[in-house]
Formats: structure tokens, sequence, C-alpha cells
């Protein structure tokens, strides 16, 4: 059972913490702007942070204190950070970090030391790659490590898509044709093999091929196709829930901001969930999170609050934890499960 919840919002460390069937929620400030976070599945309260200019950082007790971790990462701006679930060494689940400007880094130590894997910035797509708030650069904005095979590394970039390597990041395969170029979030399922998800502005594609090709699904999304993440159940891979808006002006802003969350059934168009969500106008883009430990529930937190639903994303329910009206001004960006 999942124990606690942590996300990240600006320059905050949030840690929403199960007790018995309670939730409390603690904040924690920092001088730095957080970017990404991810726990080792090895060593689940050891939590990895990009952070906007101040590098890497790593926490073992629940961000009260962080610590450097960026020997050989060039960059200072860490936008993204995994951890993968089947490669373990030296005691440590290998860590995955992409930047800003692009580049990808593998640590074996625990962030110790790191190795870079830059010859994706060699592919024929690479000159087409643009981050449109900052269009002079790009950046590495997903990291999804294969759940079954260890060689196999999927990035995403903003703006440029889903890249993959078989050899453990040496080399890299371009984008291919129907995946989505603008990539926001990317995500596997336990019982799907070869299966990736793919939130995007353009919004949701997805390969069964392990990205030897790619399908984009839309139908139901209506104008709400800037897709800002995905999550699948834990217990069945073709339960999917997206966080999505009409573009990124009415995303991230709360004073413009309108979001809904949609539900998608096997090959059945995408739905609307309104089940005990807060009202779309307002409303930030959901982060949404799942976890093995627990099948059929979906996590997602935004500027309103905290929603678990335990019915395979169909109804929700606000977890009730304190909740300060200055968090209605925030953009949720990352949340994981602990």
């Amino acid at each position: 059972m999942v124990s606690s919840l942590f996300f990240i919002a600006e320059n905050s460390f949030f840690e929403a913490e199960r007790i018995s069937e309670q939730w409390k929620l603690t904040e924690k400030t920092f001088d730095w702007k957080f970017m990404s976070i991810a726990s080792d599945p090895f060593n689940p309260r050891r939590i990895y942070a990009g952070t906007f200019d101040h590098g890497l950082l790593v926490t073992e007790d629940q961000g009260e204190s962080w610590q450097q971790v960026e020997a050989g990462i060039i960059e200072k701006r860490v936008m993204s950070v995994a951890v993968s679930p089947t490669e373990k060494i030296n005691g440590y689940g290998v860590i995955w970090a992409g930047t800003e400007p692009s580049n990808v880094y593998r640590s074996e130590d625990g962030g110790n030391t790191w190795t870079s894997y830059p010859s994706f910035l060699e592919l024929p797509s690479e000159d087409t790659w643009f981050f449109p708030p900052r269009p002079h650069t790009h950046h590495v904005h997903a990291i999804q490590p294969d759940l079954y095979d260890p060689e196999v590394i999927f990035i995403g970039i903003e703006l440029g898509g889903v890249l993959k390597s078989t050899d453990k990041g040496r080399t890299w395969e371009d984008r291919k044709e129907n995946s989505q170029f603008d990539c926001h979030s990317l995500t596997m399922n336990q019982f799907a093999k070869g299966r990736l998800y793919e939130a995007a502005g353009g919004g949701y594609a997805e390969t069964i091929d392990g990205g030897k090709s790619w399908n984009t699904y839309n139908d139901g999304l209506g104008s709400y196709t800037y897709l800002v993440d995905v999550a699948v159940d834990s217990s069945d891979p073709n339960i999917i829930v997206a966080s999505g808006a009409k573009g990124p002006r009415t995303a991230y802003n709360a004073e413009k901001a309108e979001t809904f969350l949609f539900r998608k059934v096997h090959d059945k168009p995408w739905e609307v969930l309104y089940d005990g969500l807060p009202e779309e106008q307002g409303s930030t883009v959901f982060s949404l999170a799942t976890d093995p430990s627990e099948p059929e529930t979906f996590f997602a937190v935004n500027n309103r609050g905290i929603y678990r639903s335990t019915d395979q994303g169909v109804s929700w329910e606000n977890l009730g934890v304190e909740w300060k009206q200055s968090y209605e001004n925030l953009r949720i960006r990352k949340l994981i499960t602990v």
C-alpha cells in the first residue's frame, strides 16, 4: 500500500503521508526550482530531484535535507530524472537524468559519478527540435526505462519526439512516424511488454511493439488535445487516464486554466471524467500516478488538491488534506508514490 505521495511545485517539495486512513500534507521550501523527482525502487525513501539551474539533488529523509549528486553532469538545468526498476548496481537503481540543453546521463553508483550519452544529438531530426518558450534550445522532458529489458531506454524531447536506445544509451533510434513530437510524459505497464504510452502537445500516442511503430488516438478529446500527463492502471494496461487542456495557456496558469481528466478503456474513445473532481475552470493540469501495490487506483494532484480513484478512474475523492489558499496558484510538475 502507498504510504506517501510526493510532489513538487516551484520551490516547494510536498509529502502527503498516509496515517491510518487519513492523509497529512507537509510542505518544505528551498532556494531552487524543482523540475522533476523520482524515487529509487530499491531504496524507496531515496528521492532524486532535478532543478532549474541548481543541478541534481538527492534526499534520504523525505526532503528535510538535500545533497548535490551531479559530478559529471555539465548542464545545471536537470529537467527529468528516472530510476530503472530492472537494473540494480552497487546497491542502487540505475539513474537516468535529462537536461537542458538536451543531454542524457547515466549513473550506476547512486549519483556519485555520471556518464554522458549525447549521440542522440547526431540524429537527422535534431535540427528541427526546439522548446517554444525558449526556441533557441530544447530539453529531455521525459525518461522511461524499459520495464522488461535493462538495455532499453526511451526519452522524450520537448519539442523533438520520442527516441529509443537498445544499448543503454550508447546509440539511439530517431523518432518514428505517428509518434507525437511535443513529448510531455511517457509511461509503461508491468503487464504490457513493448507498450509505451505518450502524452504530448498534440494528443495521445502509443506503441505496442517497443517503439517500432506508433499510433495517435485522440477520439473523444475534442479540442483538449494538449495532454500533459498519462497514467495506466497498474493491474490493467488497457485502462488509461490522461490530463489535458486546449493548450499551454489554459493548462498551467490558474487564472486562465481550464483542464480535464480523460479516461480511455481498450479501443474506445476517450471520455471526460467529472465525478468527484473540481470544476474545470481555474483547475491547472493534473499530475498523475499509480502504484503496483494498489491495483485499480489512480492518484492526481493539481492546484485544487489531491484526489484518488479506487475504481479505475471512474470516480474520484479529495484526500482532504489541509490545502492553503496559496496552493491554488501552483503548477504541480510531478507526482510520485512511495
